[in-house]
């Protein structure tokens, strides 16, 4: 029994963690952040997911098309892709519509099927399957796609699809400067662009400057022809939130400096937008010793889905096994990829943003190990990877091609400078805005890892100047010269998390999606 002096001390200790906690400061870079974020070297990720964070994905309630009710038979061994596609048009005919699995394993390429990717080219379409354990919705992939280019080992097509037919519309150019953080853009010509519109903002240039902005004073390869030869690329997605005259009002803001000298392109975005994926498992058949570019079949033979340019859109609580890449967004803004899992024989590539805007990554696991496990490539720009995990024996993606501003926050995983990924042409691997932020390292730790080394045995693995905050596990050090910034090496800072802190300083409270999340 706790008498009343035992009860007394117990409040008195809470009282005294109560107050420790909240004497506790901040992180310095994020004190500096929360003075002026337009000027920290924090880029702000709190807009990066399903309508910038600020909504909980749907229960989506809306007219049902159970796929065995087109012709598909569970657990059979009769090919459910021609019933599959049936029950999507019936659905795109609908203007959307929640395709439906019951529970069991429908095949959806098999030796007599066409072999051709299954495309969703409509909006308010959700793949809704009764769970992605043992016991609930299996898409089994018995037969790989064939690479478009054989001698391009990156080039098979994924199997289930998310995009559109539509085309990009372009618009005029952006003719005042707008700083990063802004808001509002001055074009030329606003024809067309009205509320809720999706907008694309283009940018390339071979101006010194801009490679300056990006690398610093860090020493490049003549091998680099991409960004040394076409230039700097930016290329990202915003939604309109007003047109009034010339002006655009973005409910996103600017993530990357424009300047007009440099032919910023404005184009009205083809898009679908509110189309999810949940509860499904999806299954290759991938069952050899991986290659790394050992040949299509290694790289992206069974590659399952891709959501393409899709915009307010989500993938949750799916696992995919058994495949050379599970996941892979191309384009698109505001998609958001939560409680999935990666596992089975271990493939090329996990889940990655590879051109989408304001992706958000959280509590994903790679139980596979991955040659590249979860991260980014191409012109990904403000990519969130939260609390996702992955074994010792891989890393992060981070697959060159210009990706910029990716946060790793509360990650854990391994490190290793031979699994980030890209052809030397498109080096380096990452460009400005890669954070750290209370990242575990869990294999052995490094003396003086370097993220710029000049040795030629590591030419693929340059990043320039990352910021590293609270990066803790193993007692990893860092060629210092080689970062913008660290802070806490061997000890986790507060917060635990950027991503929170952020978009709890914009919305002034957690909101209840990511509370429900942890």
């Amino acid at each position: 029994m706790i008498n009343h002096k035992t009860k007394l001390l117990f409040a008195a200790c809470q009282l005294m963690f109560i107050y420790f906690v909240s004497a506790q400061k901040n992180s310095a870079v994020l004190e500096e952040y929360v003075k002026n974020p337009s000027v920290s070297i924090l880029p702000d990720f709190s807009y990066a997911g399903y309508h910038h964070g600020e909504k909980a994905i749907p229960e989506v309630k809306a007219n049902v098309f159970d796929v065995t009710k087109f012709g598909a038979i569970p657990n059979d061994e009769h090919s459910d892709k021609a019933a599959i596609k049936k029950a999507i048009d019936a659905a795109t005919k609908n203007g959307g519509g929640i395709v439906f699995f019951p529970k069991g394993r429908f095949l959806i390429n098999e030796d007599g099927d066409d072999h051709e990717p299954i495309k969703i080219n409509c909006s308010n379409i959700v793949f809704r399957g009764s769970g992605s354990d043992i016991k609930g919705t299996e898409l089994f992939m018995k037969n790989k796609l064939d690479a478009a280019d054989p001698k391009k080992m990156w080039t098979t097509p994924a199997m289930i699809q998310f995009t559109t037919n539509e085309k990009n519309r372009r618009g005029g150019k952006i003719i005042s400067p707008a700083g990063k953080g802004a808001f509002e853009i001055n074009t030329d010509n606003t024809k067309g662009i009205k509320l809720g519109d999706w907008l694309m903002l283009e940018m390339i240039s071979t101006d010194p400057a801009l490679l300056k902005y990006e690398i610093g004073d860090l020493k490049t390869d003549d091998t680099w022809t991409s960004i040394l030869k076409e230039g700097v690329h930016v290329k990202v997605v915003h939604q309109v939130k007003s047109v009034q005259n010339n002006i655009i009002k973005l409910a996103s803001p600017i993530i990357y400096p424009i300047d007009p000298k440099h032919n910023w392109q404005l184009s009205k975005y083809a898009n679908n937008t509110e189309v999810g994926i949940e509860g499904i498992a999806f299954v290759g058949n991938w069952k050899q010793k991986f290659v790394h570019h050992g040949s299509a079949t290694d790289d992206s033979g069974w590659s399952l889905v891709q959501f393409g340019k899709t915009t307010n859109s989500w993938v949750r609580n799916c696992r995919f096994t058994d495949v050379n890449i599970g996941l892979q967004i191309s384009g698109g803004a505001n998609l958001s990829v939560l409680n999935c899992v990666v596992n089975g024989n271990p493939g090329h590539e996990a889940i990655y943003n590879g051109g989408g805007t304001n992706v958000f990554f959280g509590k994903l696991v790679d139980e596979a190990g991955m040659w590249h496990s979860v991260g980014v490539n191409g012109l990904a720009t403000n990519t969130v990877l939260y609390k996702v995990t992955y074994p010792a024996n891989t890393c992060f993606e981070s697959h060159s091609s210009q990706p910029r501003n990716t946060l790793l926050d509360c990650v854990t995983g391994g490190l290793s400078s031979g699994r980030a990924g890209g052809a030397l042409q498109n080096m380096p691997n990452h460009l400005s805005g890669l954070i750290f932020w209370n990242y575990k390292q869990i294999n052995e730790a490094f003396t003086n890892f370097d993220f710029w080394p000049t040795v030629k045995e590591s030419q693929w693995w340059r990043m320039p100047y990352p910021v590293i905050v609270g990066y803790h596990g193993a007692k990893t050090n860092f060629v210092d010269s080689h970062l913008k910034y660290s802070e806490s090496i061997g000890k986790p800072v507060t917060p635990a998390s950027l991503y929170e802190a952020q978009l709890k300083l914009r919305m002034k409270q957690l909101p209840e999606w990511l509370k429900k999340l942890n």
